[in-house]
């Protein structure tokens, strides 16, 4: 995917609030809103539509909308989604991002003009986060050499700009399937007409869980979504012992307007299959970070109109 800074604006980033007062609570929207990275669901038609996208006709429809919510059961769903794969949420996610959502995310990760709207805006909105990230990145120095583990690489976002920058790149994802493209993707762009000799990133096929090993830096984008906070936290602190210097997290916002729209979009499942989405409040992943001996340095809002997702940078305390 090409990374055009003359399309997406940088969010400043500081040790300080970076936001003017009342920006991190944006104005509700007028049309349909998805959280960061939500497995493919948003979409102005019902064929797009599936279990976690957060869909409303209008700010004024949601109250009525969210009484109708009582009326379905999408803990029920999601059991008998669990059931046919033989496992959890882990197991759902492993089988949807080898199958139907690796599908339609290799599209929304691509450069392939077939994609509606809504998946066209969360490409942009996820290009800018790994914009950000690399930003981040290099306003402490060189990336030359440097290791970072791209834990949930995708296809390859993340991971194939950072080798071009010379970084030591161990990626992973739990899908085979984008693990498999992301090698060919990187394939691909490192290897055709660089300038330089540029080192390939080492792609495994991982869930958060297994890694193992140091990294100068972990970053790990739009994964949290996959894990109720019970588990976020575990992962939290799993993923900060294998940083040595610096964690990047990006994750869905957890507000009371975020949360209702969230559960107003599981009334509408639609015909494909999704995996369950978990929204998380900043102050629960600070807690979490805070409790292994690491404190936020560093703190972004990335918006588009159907994409939110918030960014902090964190470091040993």
């Amino acid at each position: 995917m090409a990374f055009t800074s003359s399309i997406f604006s940088h969010i400043p980033l500081s040790n300080q609030r970076i936001f003017p007062p009342n920006s991190h609570k944006p104005k509700p929207p007028r049309t349909t809103v998805t959280t960061a990275a939500l497995p493919p669901l948003a979409a102005v038609t019902a064929a797009d539509l599936d279990g976690t996208t957060l869909a409303v006709i209008g700010g004024g429809s949601v109250a009525a909308l969210a009484a109708a919510i009582s009326l379905t059961d999408p803990e029920r769903r999601r059991r008998l989604q669990a059931e046919e794969v033989g496992g959890g949420d882990k197991e759902v996610v492993r089988e949807y991002f080898n199958n139907s959502g690796f599908q339609r995310w290799r599209k929304i990760y691509g450069e392939t003009d077939e994609v509606n709207r809504v998946q066209k805006d969360i490409r942009l909105g996820h290009s800018q986060t790994v914009e950000n990230v690399l930003k981040m990145l290099k306003d402490e120095g060189s990336l030359e050499g440097v290791s970072v583990c791209d834990a949930g690489c995708g296809t390859g976002c993340l991971a194939i700009p950072l080798a071009k920058e010379g970084a030591a790149v161990y990626a992973s994802d739990i899908s085979a399937a984008m693990v498999a493209e992301a090698e060919k993707q990187a394939k691909e762009q490192l290897q055709a007409g660089s300038e330089k000799e540029l080192v390939m990133p080492k792609f495994e096929v991982k869930d958060l869980e297994s890694l193992n090993g140091k990294y100068d830096t972990v970053v790990c984008l739009d994964v949290l979504i996959h894990y109720p906070q019970s588990k976020a936290d575990g992962m939290i602190a799993h993923l900060a012992s294998l940083a040595e210097n610096r964690l990047l997290l990006s994750f869905a916002p957890k507000t009371f307007y975020y949360d209702l729209l969230k559960r107003v979009g599981e009334l509408f499942p639609g015909p494909s299959k999704a995996t369950r989405a978990y929204l998380h409040a900043e102050a629960d992943v600070e807690r979490a970070l805070k409790k292994v001996g690491w404190k936020i340095r560093k703190r972004g809002l990335v918006t588009t109109q159907f994409y939110f997702a918030r960014l902090v940078e964190a470091i040993p305390a």
